[in-house]
């Protein structure tokens, strides 16, 4: 099976709310089995547009990274927000194929 990941790219308008937000984000994350992989950090940005902040959430299989999303836990915790950050979120299935080094 295929793990599951959150890829959000993130601009933040108010730290308050955000941070309302990403205090109660973790009870959704920690019932579905995610754990962050990338939260912020140095970037660079060689092609296409970003934003301020990036993030990757493993999940254990792509159906966590769903249940997840669509959750009440995780809702209430979106709401808290307030539309205080404008946020890019994708939920891509993992690859489990050969690698360039197995070929």
């Amino acid at each position: 099976m295929s793990r599951g990941y959150w890829i959000a790219r993130v601009d933040v308008h108010d730290p308050e709310s955000y941070k309302d937000y990403t205090a109660s984000n973790g009870i959704a994350f920690a019932k579905y089995g995610g754990r962050f992989v990338v939260r912020g950090g140095a970037f660079e940005n060689p092609a296409g547009s970003s934003r301020a902040r990036n993030v990757v959430i493993e999940f254990p299989s792509y159906q966590a990274a769903l249940d997840c999303w669509t959750s009440n836990e995780y809702q209430a915790a979106k709401a808290k927000q307030r539309g205080g950050a404008e946020m890019d979120v994708i939920i891509i299935e993992g690859y489990s194929g050969p690698q360039p080094e197995q070929a």
